[in-house]
């Protein structure tokens, strides 16, 4: 019964989807915002995560020096936030269907000579991100732009049916998963090859897995992970981010992380600590950008 359900359920997203991607580019730029704004009406209670997030941020945020949004309320960043979640999911469904080049083709590629003098040292490459702007569509992206294949570090759907279909649809772009369930092989392994891999590296996560450090204001449990690879591989790290400019996307490589000889305990806290800057630099200067719904700062003594 199980199993009928979910080839129902799979048959249903792909049509939806499908419908979505045969939409003129400009209508489903228009139709994603508005349906972006449904959001909180079916899920109350992601927006009762997002405001509460917000406005515990907000203090930090605006004395930022990154700080330049107009909004001044957690409402209207909330706003902002599930409209641009509406946009990229539009645009998901045009490039998991196939119909995408123009999408990608609208991007605008900044510090590209930071990619190029990482990659020349013929190694593998590390990939730091977060879920900022349409990060699927920067996944994709890259192994696009390159013509070399990248790996994204995901967990498996529980719907294995789903979980082919997504699989299938990234394959049109030479991207492929590497799921977290012993990941860490998987990485090294591509790393190895001197393959790319993407990581996102803004979820909370358990106490063992990480550190609590510095997160937009407040502590958070943040992942030592991209720390512990990049080290152990010997791979460069390069923070790469996306974000939207009305109806095109800016992806800004930045110079390659340069990592201290300190593979201490506290050295290693250190580390995460300015790998997670990246991120939160981004979502001062993005501010409606950012994955608000995530419960970031969870485990770590904030009720949120």
């Amino acid at each position: 019964m199980k199993h009928i359900f979910w080839a129902i359920q799979t048959a249903i997203i792909y049509c939806l989807t499908l419908a979505a991607a045969l939409l003129p580019a400009s209508l489903a730029y228009r139709l994603g915002a508005l349906a972006g704004l449904l959001i909180p009406h079916i899920v109350p209670k992601r927006r009762a995560v997002i405001i509460e997030n917000i406005n515990l941020s907000l203090p930090f945020m605006k004395s930022h020096h990154l700080w330049n949004s107009k909004c001044e309320d957690a409402g209207e960043l909330a706003r902002g936030t599930f409209k641009n979640l509406g946009r990229s999911l539009m645009e998901i469904c045009r490039l998991y269907h196939g119909r995408g080049e123009d999408v990608i083709a609208n991007i605008e590629i900044r510090g590209r000579e930071n990619y190029e003098a990482a990659r020349a040292k013929g190694k593998g490459l590390i990939f730091l991100s977060g879920h900022c702007g349409n990060w699927e569509l920067m996944s994709l992206t890259l192994s696009s732009l390159f013509g070399r294949e990248v790996s994204g570090v995901a967990r498996r759907q529980d719907n294995p049916y789903l979980n082919r279909m997504v699989e299938q649809m990234r394959s049109r772009y030479n991207s492929r998963l590497i799921y977290k369930q012993g990941a860490l092989k998987g990485i090294l392994s591509a790393l190895k090859k001197r393959e790319m891999v993407g990581m996102l590296a803004d979820q909370a996560v358990f106490p063992e897995e990480g550190y609590l450090v510095d997160v937009i204001g407040r502590k958070a449990w943040t992942s030592k992970a991209p720390v512990i690879i990049a080290r152990k591989s010997g791979v460069p790290l390069i923070p790469v981010f996306i974000h939207r400019e009305e109806e095109r996307h800016v992806l800004t490589f930045y110079p390659e992380h340069l990592f201290s000889g300190d593979m201490s305990d506290e050295g290693i806290k250190k580390e995460t600590q300015a790998l997670s800057r990246y991120v939160e630099n981004y979502v001062v200067a993005h501010p409606t950008q950012w994955y608000w719904v995530h419960r970031r700062w969870k485990r770590a003594g904030a009720a949120i």
